[in-house]
């Protein structure tokens, strides 16, 4: 269900400027390989373990992208729900895009979600209260980020997940001694941003959505058109000589992390049919999807499809949705460290 959903929000959503575009998907007996455009930038979480924090011009220019991506994926109906620097890839120009709908869902203007899912530090209020929520999370989480760019630290910070629930849903932020340095629209976006009231959350519809942000005064001096096909200047441009990635990083990943699909043994299943016994509902489901399964490829989309038409993500439902959720979120002590939490 998780790749499906993962799947279909990225085949949706192919051929953005904003976002890691999925050009093809397959796989074999033990994984499933999903080929995204190629960012040889590194994440910003990478950049900012090494500059401490970013300047101005690029945190500028980063969140106005950030903010293009949401607003083309609201506009599908699609909340990314983890959006985190982790999450956000530089190509070689230097212009950020949106990677990882692990856990983006397709939503309804008439229904609200209320699967707690994501990266804890960057919920906003109203994923951790459970009352429903909308697109408007991604834009509390963009604020975050802002603030961690601009500061080297994240504004809401505890030493237990109890600790950080509570910060995020009742402390204020704190810009300390770093406030007499930094431009004041900037942190007048950031408190825009990392706003309880939804209605007056920057991004959001309530709050005038992309038409208001462009005004801000920290974003109005962006040429904004060049700015939506990745052409503006970039002011930073990631190092082409050297890998902008951890490598020791990636290597635990690949070396320590379970393989998502297993191959089953074929030749019992077959003696199992060939004793007349009764095939059971799991053996027939997995006997119809090995016949039924097509290699995706994006330059041979049939558009008379229903599933196009239709949007791919059709009524998928939340995979979190009326069940105890088991999270993936941020450690309080490392935002770079995933840990899993079982929530009521």
């Amino acid at each position: 269900m998780f790749v499906k959903l993962s799947l279909c929000a990225m085949h949706k959503l192919t051929l953005c400027y904003t976002q890691s575009n999925m050009r093809y998907a397959f796989q074999d007996d033990e994984n499933l390989f999903m080929v995204i455009d190629l960012m040889l930038g590194g994440d910003l979480r990478f950049h900012l373990d090494r500059m401490g924090v970013f300047k101005e011009d690029m945190i500028r220019l980063y969140t106005a992208e950030i903010a293009c991506g949401l607003a083309y994926l609201h506009s599908k109906n699609i909340v990314h729900r983890d959006l985190k620097p982790d999450n956000i890839l530089l190509n070689e120009t230097g212009h950020a895009h949106l990677t990882d709908f692990n856990i983006a869902v397709r939503f309804r203007d008439d229904k609200p979600l209320t699967a707690v899912a994501g990266s804890m530090a960057y919920m906003a209020p109203e994923v951790l209260s459970k009352k429903g929520y909308f697109s408007s999370v991604d834009w509390w989480s963009l604020g975050v980020i802002i603030f961690e760019l601009a500061i080297g630290k994240r504004p809401f910070r505890a030493k237990t997940n109890e600790g950080l629930t509570y910060a995020i849903m009742h402390e204020d932020l704190a810009f300390s001694s770093h406030g007499d340095c930094l431009n004041p629209d900037l942190i007048d976006a950031i408190r825009q941003f990392v706003c309880r009231d939804i209605r007056q959350r920057m991004g959001t519809k309530d709050a005038g959505g992309m038409e208001k942000l462009r005004q801000h005064p920290f974003f109005s001096i962006l040429n904004w058109e060049q700015v939506e096909t990745k052409t503006y200047p970039a002011p930073f441009v990631p190092d082409s000589k050297r890998a902008n990635f951890d490598a020791t990083h990636e290597l635990e990943e690949l070396l320590l992390e379970d393989r998502p699909l297993k191959a089953k043994p074929r030749k019992k299943k077959k003696k199992h049919l060939e004793n007349g016994e009764p095939e059971t509902s799991v053996a027939k489901d997995m006997r119809i999807m090995e016949e039924k399964f097509t290699v995706y490829d994006f330059t041979k989309i049939r558009k008379g499809d229903s599933n196009f038409k239709n949007g791919m993500m059709g009524d998928a439902q939340d995979p979190y949705e009326g069940k105890d959720h088991i999270i993936q979120v941020t450690d309080s002590m490392n935002p770079a460290t995933p840990i899993q939490v079982n929530l009521p």
